[in-house]
Order: structure tokens, then C-alpha cells, then sequence
């Protein structure tokens, strides 16, 4: 049953609402709406929309104008979200609808995230069509990405719910750019986690994002502490802006002092896209120098991405430096793991949730319509 309240769920089955009630919002003594979701806290008159696109004010409340409604279903390797440590070689049904919180000029989904075309919502399903979706293909989880989940947070809990009844996981792509009330509710039907730390200074989230990092250092720090969520990190490398060696060392430093060293960090390689047309790719030899900063302070598990990188992609036992799984651009190779994910060279208990991995989904990617019949 939904968290959220709406007396007709039953009945919307197979047909979205256009304006879907929402829970965190407050209403203002001059009649504008206050969005209590994400730390932007929207204040909107009726009609307005927030700066995600998809809550909008309407009759003195915060609706949700995109449930059920979908810019796409597709069904990728695990390894691509990215998560390393949950279940690889698996596969999962993954899927976005429109808009964004962030105002990141670098955004690589951005035909989606900066939406402001209802068309982009083209897709229609609902979160039961979904989860028996996942099931059909042989799915081992759901994933909230493309844009990120916590603005259309209500479709994506009410999915995850009905994902658990069929015993499918629910996985979040997310900035963790979430106020602290919605983020217990948004976690609490979350298994696993990706989150974009994309830099660690306020200057660049302030100027290339249009946000804060304080409130995401918190959504991992509330992961760590407080969750049995699996999380892992991401960050994206860009020349210039976020990729020395000292804010390297820095942003690691924390991650191992806050979080611990068996946080799984990412980091991936810029390429120029929509407002970020004039800065370089990211070298290969700038991704390898990161990774070792971040090997050096104490992490244990780091990985590439976005380049061809074999020794950069694969999974180290900490204990004996074994190399374990080897993996390159999401294809799975030699595997030393027993199916709980013990090292078997010398038995360490590698860190995440592990399972037989048998026949690895590795680089496919299959376009999935689950109401074909659309349009």
C-alpha cells in the first residue's frame, strides 16, 4: 500500500493521474505552496511549477505531475548505475522520467533531466506493470535513474513496494540532494544506491550546479549511519573543476574517515555535453591518478569509468591484493569469488550483497515497452 496519500490508487491501475498528491510541502499565509522535497524548498503560487519541472502547486498543495509517466524502460547490466558490489553481473530494469533538481551544466542525460516537454513522459506504466515487468525479463532489481528519483520520489516508493512483493531489489541513481524528512521516507524502501558526490567543494556545486554539497555529505552520512542501504559513490571528473590532486585527497580523506574503506568510490571520465561544450575529455592518465590518491588513503575498493580500462575496472581482495572479478566496461571476466563474495584465495569477506553470478548480462542493453500499444 502506498505511504503517500490517494484514495483511488486501485483505480489508477493502468491510467496515471495527471496531478499526483503529495506528502512534504507547506502552505504559506499569503496562499503560495512551499516544496519541502529537496533543500531548494520551492515557493510557488498555484500553477507554478518548482525547478525540478515535475511538482508543480495546484489547489494549495504540491502535486506530482509525473506519475506513472515515463521517459523510457531499459534493461542494463548492474555494473552500469554504476554498482560494483550489489549483485554483479545481474540485471536490471531501468527507468527516468523527466526534469532535475540540480542545474549541473555537465549533465550527460540531459535530453531527459532538463526536460521541460511533457512529451519526454511518453512512456506509461504503473509501479505494479513495472515490478511484474522486471520479473518477466528476469530482473534482479529496479533502478530510479536517468534523472533523479528523489523529485519524483512518490512513483518511485510506490514502485519499490511493489518490486519487494515479487522480491525484486530497488535501486536509486541519485545527487542525495534531499531535505531530512523525505529522505528517511525515500531511503526506507531503498536497497541500494548510487550516489553522485560531484565534487567536494561549495564553489563548484554553487557555480557548475546550482546547489550546496553540505546537504549531500549528509544523505551519505545518513546512508552510512543510519540505513542498511548498500551505497556506492560517483564522482566525474572534470579538467579543471574538480579533478587535482589535492581535492582528490581531500574528498578521500573524508570518505575514509567518515564513511569507512569499504565505500565502493567511482570516478568517471567528463565528456563535453550540453552547457560544457569547451572543456577537454578527461586523460585516462587523470582517472588512474585519482584512483591511486584514493587507494592510498585507506579505500578499498575504486573504480573507473567511462574508459577502457581492465586493471582500473576490476575488484582487488584488500586482504591479499588478489585480483577477484575482473571487469571492463561492464563485461565480466575471471571470477575468484564464491557465491557469497568470499575471496577464494585466502578467504576475505569481500564487501556488498553477492549472489551466483552464472551467466553475466555483461554490456547488453535491451529497450523495453511495457504498454506497447501507446500511441
Amino acid at each position: 500500500m502506498s505511504i503517500y496519500p490517494n484514495d483511488t490508487i486501485e483505480g489508477l491501475m493502468h491510467q496515471p493521474p495527471e496531478k499526483y498528491p503529495t506528502q512534504y510541502w507547506h502552505r504559506l499565509d499569503d496562499g503560495r505552496v512551499v516544496c519541502d522535497v529537496c533543500p531548494r524548498n520551492c515557493c510557488l503560487r498555484d500553477g507554478k511549477r518548482g525547478a525540478c519541472f515535475i511538482r508543480q502547486a495546484a489547489d494549495g498543495e504540491i502535486v506530482l505531475t509525473s506519475y506513472g509517466r515515463s521517459s523510457g524502460f531499459c534493461i542494463d547490466p548492474i555494473e552500469k548505475k554504476p554498482l560494483n558490489h550489489f549483485y554483479p553481473g545481474s540485471s536490471v530494469l531501468s527507468f527516468g522520467t523527466a526534469g532535475c533538481n540540480l542545474g549541473c551544466k555537465f549533465c550527460q542525460n540531459w535530453e531527459m533531466s532538463k526536460s521541460r516537454e511533457t512529451d519526454t513522459l511518453a512512456d506509461i506504466a504503473m509501479p505494479e506493470q513495472i515490478a511484474r515487468t522486471a520479473r518477466q525479463y528476469g530482473c534482479k532489481s529496479v533502478a530510479f535513474t536517468y534523472n533523479d528519483p528523489v523529485i519524483f520520489m512518490e512513483y518511485a516508493l510506490d514502485t519499490a513496494q511493489a518490486c519487494h512483493e515479487l522480491g525484486i531489489y530497488s535501486v536509486a541513481v541519485t545527487a542525495g540532494y534531499i531535505n531530512t524528512a523525505p529522505r528517511e521516507a525515500f531511503f526506507s524502501e531503498i536497497d541500494a544506491a548510487n550516489v553522485d558526490l560531484k565534487a567536494f567543494t561549495e564553489r563548484f556545486y554553487h557555480k557548475i550546479c546550482g546547489a550546496h554539497l553540505a546537504p549531500v555529505l549528509d544523505t551519505l552520512l545518513y546512508l552510512h549511519h543510519e540505513t542498511r542501504v548498500w551505497f556506492e559513490i560517483t564522482t566525474l571528473l572534470i579538467p579543471g573543476e574538480n579533478d587535482s590532486p589535492h581535492e582528490i585527497d581531500a574528498m578521500t580523506h573524508w570518505i575514509y574517515d567518515h564513511l569507512g574503506p569499504d565505500i565502493p568510490l567511482h570516478f568517471s571520465a567528463f565528456h563535453p555535453d550540453f552547457k560544457m561544450l569547451d572543456k577537454p575529455r578527461t586523460s585516462p592518465e587523470t582517472i588512474g591518478q585519482a584512483r591511486e590518491i584514493a587507494l592510498s588513503n585507506g579505500l578499498n575498493y575504486v573504480y573507473v569509468g567511462n574508459i577502457f580500462d581492465e586493471a582500473g575496472d576490476s575488484t582487488y581482495c584488500p586482504a591479499c591484493q588478489h585480483k577477484v572479478l575482473s571487469r571492463n566496461w561492464y563485461q565480466l571476466g575471471e571470477n575468484h569469488l564464491s557465491d557469497t563474495g568470499i575471496c577464494q584465495h585466502c578467504g576475505y569477506q569481500i564487501a556488498g550483497h553477492f549472489a551466483p553470478i552464472g551467466h553475466s548480462f555483461n554490456r547488453r542493453r535491451i529497450p523495453v515497452r511495457i504498454n506497447p500499444r501507446q500511441g
